[in-house]
């Protein structure tokens, strides 16, 4: 899979190795998913279209993909399911299916040369890590606050800007 366009590979969940078209730091979307811890359900979760997806589950082995179904992935049993060939078609399938998806700013970043591509990414990941860690910040140092202050009630939301109702 690694030998597709654009594709980045990450560990996530637990024991899973995600495959994605583009890096996630810039909007790349997971296309394929492996599921590395024996004891669970399916080997391999991956995009199947609409079309492919209802002829897919009524193969014994293959199910809906939990979480995932209704945005149309399979989940596969076990790798006897599918021969080399119907694999590499299938998962050649969903990457070109995810990388149809993609919004127009991703695609526009993965059409740059490498060095830029890199860069932009490098640059989003440290904004993201930036992010991450003043949000980490802001809830520690809310927890502080209100630790000290035993006194403090929360505020009461009066149904302003960036709040829902029902």
């Amino acid at each position: 899979m690694l030998g597709l366009p654009h594709v980045v590979e990450t560990m996530q969940w637990g024991d899973n190795l995600v495959f994605w078209v583009g890096d996630k730091a810039v909007g790349g979307k997971m296309f394929c998913l492996l599921n590395l811890d024996a004891g669970a359900h399916g080997v391999v979760s991956y995009s199947a279209g609409p079309e492919r997806f209802a002829e897919l589950v009524e193969q014994e082995g293959i199910v809906p993909a939990p979480y995932m179904a209704r945005i149309h992935w399979v989940a596969v049993d076990r790798w006897e399911v599918l021969r080399n060939a119907e694999w590499e078609s299938e998962l050649r399938a969903a990457h070109e299916i995810t990388l149809g998806k993609l919004p127009k700013g991703v695609r526009e970043v993965l059409a740059m040369p490498e060095r830029a591509r890199a860069k932009v990414i490098a640059e989003r990941r440290k904004v993201l890590a930036e992010q991450k860690n003043a949000a980490m910040d802001k809830g520690s140092s809310a927890g502080k606050a209100s630790a000290g202050n035993k006194s403090a009630t929360p505020k009461k939301s009066k149904g302003g800007a960036g709040t829902k109702s029902s």
